[in-house]
């Protein structure tokens, strides 16, 4: 019982290690993030007041708003007292609107989080279906079909894909409303309808990558011993695909498809904008002109948290899909 017991407890150890690791790894990562956020105005060409008021401010205008604003000090200094409201919840006040940045962006992060999930989902779930099919009838006439279509969707910029959209499916059929946003406060079959083309037009920019990466990997785990020992005793075809092939066929597509929720998040600007939707993407592009630094700020600390997270989260999921990463 003894030797047993030592290899559990040893076990526990190498895991408690390992995931102190990933956390000391995930606070130094989100230090460094948020201390190139606070570095952005020391890019600036002289003073921050200076070009943020423009040239027709004062000396003594300049001076107050540097003050004001922490402008004054240095980075270090800065930092630390951004970072020390920023755990209060505190992210600054928006220059332009002179409401608390992280007011702001609660109010604006539902609408690009829920095009963000919706279009992943979508994607998703046209890319792993159709990958797995075409893979297991490789050369098939499925898959010539799919592939084409993946190469030339993937060709194709996101804002063309959403004005086709908009032409087809709001002004054509006027099945759908051509632009702007209802909350799910007026109902979800309302929400949904407003929110169907954006989604559908970045899911189709989405799914090539995810369909080619996961053809190839599902194609990869088809040659593998275990498939083939599972083909002979004669186990149904879809039990092999969805059971032992899907699964470790899966790791890249994970870590494509987390890169892709990041980038989702971050750069919706030009779909936002399209469809003219109150979310992240629109608040930059706002506050971009008007150089409101401590919202820019707010929103690049916001998604590079968000990048953080989502690939520690990706690091468990390799656990679950592989026991064997847990050594």
């Amino acid at each position: 019982m003894t030797a047993p017991t030592g290899e559990r407890v040893r076990a526990v150890r190498i895991r408690s290690r390992s995931a102190l690791a990933r956390i000391a790894h995930l606070v130094a990562v989100l230090l460094l993030v948020t201390l190139a956020a606070t570095a952005l105005t020391d890019l600036m060409p002289g003073s921050p007041g200076a070009t943020i008021l423009g040239p027709g401010a004062t000396d003594a205008q300049i001076a107050e708003f540097d003050q004001a604003h922490g402008y004054d000090q240095s980075l270090l200094p800065r930092y630390i007292g951004w970072l020390g409201n920023a755990l209060t919840g505190d992210l600054g006040t928006s220059i332009q609107s002179n409401q608390p940045v992280a007011e702001v962006l609660m109010q604006r992060l539902p609408v690009t989080l829920e095009l963000t999930v919706l279009a992943l989902l979508l994607s998703l779930l046209i890319a792993v279906p159709a990958a797995v099919y075409g893979a297991s009838r490789a050369n098939g006439w499925f898959d010539r079909a799919m592939s084409a279509t993946a190469s030339a969707f993937l060709s194709i910029p996101v804002f063309v894909v959403g004005v086709v959209l908009v032409y087809a499916l709001a002004v054509a059929t006027r099945w759908f409303p051509v632009a702007g946003w209802a909350p799910l406060s007026d109902g979800l079959g309302e929400n949904l309808r407003y929110v169907f083309v954006p989604v559908l037009a970045l899911a189709l920019g989405e799914f090539p990558a995810f369909y080619r990466l996961l053809r190839g990997d599902v194609i990869s785990t088809l040659r593998e011993d275990f498939v083939r020992t599972a083909t002979v005793r004669g186990l149904p075809r879809r039990y092999i695909l969805l059971r032992h092939v899907l699964r470790p066929s899966s790791f890249s597509l994970i870590t494509v498809a987390a890169v892709a929720f990041g980038r989702l998040l971050a750069g919706s600007i030009v779909v936002e904008s399209l469809f003219a939707l109150p979310g992240l993407g629109s608040l930059a592009l706002q506050s971009i002109p008007a150089k409101d630094v401590p919202m820019i700020q707010g929103i690049v600390v916001l998604v590079a948290v968000t990048y953080v997270l989502i690939n520690a989260l990706v690091d468990l999921a390799y656990t679950f899909l592989d026991p064997r990463t847990r050594r």
